[in-house]
């Protein structure tokens, strides 16, 4: 982040749920869940400028899929923290929409935490946030982070380890609620208790890669063409881990190095220039 007596501009990091465990229904629909989440050096961008009103606008690449209008997450973010204060706040969107990397809870949060600087104000709690959105508690504070509960229940890991990530959305924007209703169980198992040091990177990737996304079976039946992105990124050399983040589309792979990295994001990108590729890495608060 950063910041002038005047201005402030904070990251909004592309959130990736490295495995996702569906594990009950709450009464009131909510869903349970057991995720461990990390966040890459690709996304979204805030600013936020001191004004006597309270504003947006919105650039970038994906900005014609949002609206400007005031149940745009990022102006209840704003007036969660103070109803009564102003700013300008300009989001340059680069993450895909409905994509299931946290963009707009990642929007949110960075929002949170730039007013929260140029105001001069506490960041709100987790059960503050919670309502504007599930994810939002866990894009507050970025690192390697287990999920539970309905994303409100987060037991801080650390840093997130070294990774060369490539992430591969196809395009699509997919319904969070009509992939959750195609799930066919909804008590599956928790996380094992047995994780390795995630520093211990093979070892780690190795257990994740026993674990699973509960969500992928339902949302390649909503979408098949997350199938595809998966046979993808599984096809590249010196892939270690393939899977789809959050309720999808997109999808990720972690390399060996920068080097299979990045040579496997310009295979895809050639083989299918209307997807959206990015090589990237991790991400720390």
């Amino acid at each position: 982040m950063t910041a002038s007596k005047d201005s402030v501009t904070a990251f909004a990091p592309a959130k990736l749920n490295l495995c996702l465990h569906v594990t009950g229904q709450r009464p009131d629909g909510y869903h349970e869940l057991d995720s461990l989440v990390m966040f890459a050096a690709t996304g979204d961008t805030i600013t936020a400028t001191l004004a006597d009103d309270l504003s947006l606008t919105i650039d970038g690449p994906f900005a014609d899929s949002l609206s400007m209008e005031a149940d745009n997450l990022v102006l209840r973010a704003a007036r969660l923290l103070d109803p009564d204060r102003g700013a300008r706040i300009h989001l340059h969107k680069a993450l895909p929409v409905a994509a299931g990397i946290g963009g707009g809870s990642s929007d949110a949060a960075a929002t949170l935490r730039a007013l929260a600087t140029l105001w001069d104000m506490p960041l709100p709690t987790a059960a503050e946030v919670l309502p504007l959105g599930a994810d939002i508690p866990v894009c507050m504070h970025p690192g390697l982070l287990r999920m539970e509960g309905i994303g409100e229940a987060l037991t801080p890991l650390g840093p997130a380890p070294m990774l060369d990530i490539v992430l591969v959305n196809p395009g699509i924007a997919l319904s969070t609620p009509e992939v959750f209703k195609g799930l066919r169980c909804k008590d599956n198992p928790p996380l094992p208790g047995d994780m390795p040091d995630p520093f211990e990177i093979d070892s780690w990737v190795g257990w994740l890669a026993e674990q699973r996304n509960d969500l992928q079976e339902p949302a390649i039946a909503a979408a098949p063409v997350i199938g595809e992105v998966l046979e993808a990124l599984d096809a590249q050399p010196g892939n270690q881990l393939v899977r789809m983040s959050g309720s999808g589309a997109t999808c990720f792979g972690i390399f060996e190095d920068a080097a299979t990295r990045d040579a496997a994001a310009a295979a895809i990108r050639t083989a299918r220039p209307d997807w959206w590729v990015a090589a990237s890495e991790e991400w720390n608060l």
